[in-house]
């Protein structure tokens, strides 16, 4: 398993930067990559709010890391940015911490900050697991996965830009 830098630093969207070490004190970390400068992470995007917000009253934070400044950010989360944590990641640092390679990308980070599962690209049938794992472990509902609406599987693109 991978294990994420304790001194990683996560920049939430108008507030003060954290290490990944702060961020997993308490609750577990459930992020979805996504990238607003690609038509991947717009195809994903009420998808994987759907599925953040499924688990925000669950014992974990769920958050977006949105590849782009703060502004950049807000603008294609549009009410998002209001119902879901995000954190900015401009410079892409936090997304090669992750060891994410594809976005959109799906990542559960520990307690110990080890990348206890995560999901590459878009397929459903590689998210599933990973939520239902998270389900499980929060002692919540699995979500459903797919849902009608949600789309079909497609490959990320490059994490690096």
């Amino acid at each position: 398993m991978a294990t994420v830098s304790a001194d990683l630093t996560l920049h939430p969207l108008g507030g003060e930067p954290r290490t990944a070490a702060e961020q997993v004190q308490m609750f577990q970390l459930v992020l979805v990559a996504i990238d607003p400068y690609t038509n991947e992470s717009a195809w994903l995007l009420e998808t994987a709010g759907r599925l953040l917000t499924e688990f925000s009253g669950a014992d974990c934070r769920v958050a977006f890391l949105v590849t782009a400044p703060e502004e950049d950010a807000r603008t294609f989360l549009g009410p998002w940015a209001d119902r879901v944590m995000v954190f900015c990641d401009p410079e892409r640092t936090a997304v090669e911490g992750l060891g994410i390679e594809e976005i959109p990308s799906l990542v559960h980070v520990g307690h110990d900050l080890t990348v206890i599962g995560s999901a590459q690209g878009w397929n459903a049938e590689t998210w599933r697991p990973v939520l239902n794992n998270l389900a499980a472990m929060m002692s919540w509902t699995r979500p459903v996965l797919p849902k009608q609406g949600d789309p079909s599987a497609f490959a990320g693109s490059p994490a690096k830009g």
